[in-house]
């Protein structure tokens, strides 16, 4: 086993990096890559409705984007990747695993907390929970752009109280500086949108299936416990970065991880404090995995002083 470097880091995509075409060259330069694709069919067989392998070589998109399907298939193309990397002589010795919402799965696999497969079907239960209950709740999600934390939350207060009572908006994404996401329900995202501009902000709709990191999602935390009570759990072999605090994991405590994921479902993901964090305690350089290029771009407005090499395709590193 190679030493670890705790000035390097690995962080994993989250949902929204999915695109028909992810994983294929991985799967087709390296036969460990390959591997990955084929035990992800093996375990999902048909519960896609077809090999999760051809939903991401050759979708539809329409069908890839969905949520109970894009979960698994960005988990299982980062972790082919990874595999692919390794493959090819690649020095992962990381410190730090950190993964952007549905990442932070990815990442505690690859430190070592479960198997690929019990993360495969713990993400896969996770989308189609979390796909139910934005079908439920008819939610949606705006990006904010040039308020602070602060300004954001205050915001989000003063839409509910002009739409009414009953009705949900709340910071969901903290994904870089002056970029966070919104997240409530239909009537409450339309007012936010009418109403950024005059409280001086930019707002954008998301294309997205719900009110993710909220708690319309609540149904889905609910049932996710029960899930994730029955998977084992192992200390970590590298420390693992919390979406819900911005802090390590306690590797000891397998059921603090196990309720950190649960909240992670309805509380907001506090990407851009957990990059932040990892920088102020030493970690210099990144590694991106496939799918996409998101984390590189966000990372960017984080601290610009920072490498990140992304690894979406084979030998293809691009370097910031």
């Amino acid at each position: 086993m190679l030493p670890m470097n705790t000035s390097h880091a690995v962080i994993c995509p989250g949902q929204g990096a999915q695109a028909v075409g992810m994983g294929r060259a991985w799967a087709e330069a390296c036969t460990s890559s390959r591997a990955i694709f084929d035990r992800a069919d093996e375990v999902l067989s048909d519960s896609l409705g077809t090999a999760l392998s051809t939903l991401c070589f050759e979708g539809p998109a329409e069908r890839l984007n969905k949520t109970d399907a894009s979960q698994p298939a960005i988990y299982t193309c980062s972790v082919a990747c990874h595999a692919g990397l390794v493959e090819q002589g690649f020095r992962l010795e990381a410190g730090s695993y950190a993964g952007l919402s549905l990442g932070e799965y990815t990442a505690l696999h690859l430190a070592g907390v479960f198997g690929f497969e019990d993360g495969l079907r713990l993400v896969a239960e996770r989308g189609r929970l979390m796909q139910e209950a934005a079908e439920a709740s008819r939610g949606s999600m705006v990006a904010l752009m040039g308020a602070d934390e602060s300004e954001a939350e205050s915001f989000c207060r003063g839409v509910v109280e002009a739409v009414g009572g009953g009705h949900v908006l709340v910071p969901a994404n903290f994904n870089a500086p002056g970029q966070i996401v919104l997240s409530g329900d239909a009537e409450a995202c339309a007012a936010a949108l009418e109403r950024a501009g005059e409280a001086g902000f930019k707002a954008k709709e998301l294309v997205v299936a719900g009110a993710f990191h909220s708690s319309l999602m609540q149904p889905a935390a609910d049932a996710m416990a029960d899930r994730l009570a029955e998977v084992d759990f192992k200390p970590s072999a590298a420390t693992v970065w919390s979406n819900v605090t911005a802090r390590p994991h306690d590797s000891a405590d397998p059921e603090q991880i196990k309720s950190l994921l649960v909240q992670q479902i309805t509380q907001p993901v506090r990407w851009a404090q957990s990059c932040a964090a990892m920088i102020e305690e030493g970690v210099q350089a990144f590694d991106e995995l496939a799918p996409g290029k998101v984390l590189k771009g966000l990372m960017r407005r984080v601290d610009r002083g920072v490498k990140v090499e992304t690894h979406d395709e084979p030998n293809t590193v691009t370097m910031d």
